[in-house]
């Protein structure tokens, strides 16, 4: 038995389902997880040695590879002082100045500990500030486990199958539309039918929990637009896209200027953390300055500030962009013809670092036509990446992540291994 095995095995008996976030657990694509030991770069190796090109990155946050020195050195600076204080430090106002500096819609910002504390944080205040109870979201995106959010979500959701979660009260439920995404005619009628019971649309600019989804031309705008005519707050859920797609997210990328903005993932610098952030006149309802609560004792501590501080820095002084977009044109275009001699029908979708190959002949666009892609193709290109080397995404509803730390022979031997695995 190998050692991921067999730590399975051990972690089946004490933990739900043996992993502590459900995609993990390889119910999609059939077999059992590999425990990681260590990364470094690209590569990350499993227990029992074997060594993988990665594509996850810890989910996205790992824009410069694993062991960033930067993010080691800020790191090993707070453990000579301390790890934690339940009180302000200096670096919680750097980084808050920093988010702001690099994203022009956020004017003041609250440091959380995930995204989805950031999400639902930004929910409630979003219903505090405008006296309103509904919410807006769109079917496959995900916004974190927050009971107001998890209804028709993606992600893990649609990779289990389970369209809603037991749990989840259905008053609660009740608030909450769900309108298909690139659809501006029906977010428009849910306006004209509604517009002033809704205090937020919240929305992943660019989709990653259907896998990756772009929004259509336009179709942000007239969101944008909508949003404002009705007194309702806009709500990028950036926690993927933002610093990924851009050092402003996707909003700089689509030049929209939303109300509130959720963040994670590059902000903690690989380690656990999230923010909400926008109008100055929106946040200063939080608590203490008003009276919408939200708290959390570990709230901007130390390491994860100081990572996220060393990873924005970073970008700042030599941006990765041109890099990431170059390596994702050759990978996607590798990926296609790959597809094309293979004679299997799919298609990729990219923003920048950002990827997803769909094993379906229809052009994907929403929740709708990314299922109806063949998930037992996309199980088995999997496996047979895995089995040479190739660390992807375990389901067909996730968005996969190139980094810095990337080369191009990187991509040239994950192209010249999907041809193998796609003729296989």
């Amino acid at each position: 038995m190998s050692r991921s095995s067999d730590l399975f095995a051990r972690a089946q008996a004490r933990i739900p389902g043996g992993v502590n976030s459900p995609v993990r657990a390889f119910r999609s694509v059939g077999g059992k997880p590999l425990f990681m030991a260590r990364g470094d770069g690209s590569r990350i190796w499993d227990v029992d040695g074997r060594e993988y090109i990665d594509y996850i990155g810890s989910w996205g946050p790992l824009i410069f590879g694993h062991r960033q020195p930067e993010v080691l050195r800020a790191l090993q600076d707070v453990l000579e002082i301390g790890t934690s204080f339940g009180a302000p430090t200096e670096r919680e106002v750097e980084l808050a100045e920093l988010i702001c500096k690099l994203v022009p819609s956020i004017e003041q910002v609250r440091l959380v500990n995930s995204g989805t504390e950031a999400t639902m944080s930004a929910i409630r205040l979003a219903r505090g500030f405008t006296g309103r109870d509904r919410i807006i979201k769109f079917d496959g995106c995900y916004h974190g486990h927050g009971d107001s959010l998890l209804v028709r979500a993606g992600s893990g959701v649609a990779t289990l199958g389970l369209p809603d979660s037991p749990g989840v009260p259905s008053s609660l439920a009740e608030l909450t539309t769900v309108l298909p995404f690139n659809d501006a005619d029906a977010l428009q009628r849910e306006f004209q039918a509604r517009g002033s019971e809704i205090a937020c649309v919240i929305v992943e600019p660019i989709v990653g929990n259907m896998g990756c989804v772009a929004p259509s031309p336009g179709y942000l705008q007239a969101m944008r637009e909508t949003t404002a005519r009705h007194g309702t707050l806009l709500v990028f859920d950036e926690v993927m896209t933002g610093f990924r797609v851009a050092a402003g997210g996707a909003q700089q990328l689509y030049g929209i200027r939303p109300d509130l903005t959720t963040l994670g993932k590059v902000i903690g610098g690989g380690l656990p953390v999230g923010a909400y952030g926008g109008r100055a006149d929106i946040m200063s309802k939080v608590a203490p300055s008003g009276p919408v609560y939200q708290a959390g004792t570990l709230s901007g501590n130390p390491l994860a500030v100081a990572a996220g501080l060393a990873a924005l820095r970073r970008l700042e002084s030599d941006s990765p962009y041109a890099k990431l977009e170059s390596l994702g044109r050759r990978l996607e275009d590798g990926f296609v013809d790959a597809l094309s001699k293979a004679g299997v029908r799919g298609s990729v979708n990219r923003v920048g670092s950002m990827f997803t190959l769909f094993f379906s002949g229809t052009k994907i666009t929403d929740f709708t036509t990314a299922k109806t892609s063949d998930t037992a193709r996309f199980n088995a290109w999997f496996h047979s990446m895995l089995e040479q080397g190739i660390y992807l995404p375990p389901s067909q509803f996730e968005a996969a992540f190139i980094s810095a730390a990337h080369s191009e022979s990187d991509i040239d031997r994950t192209i010249e291994a999907a041809r193998r695995a796609l003729i296989g």
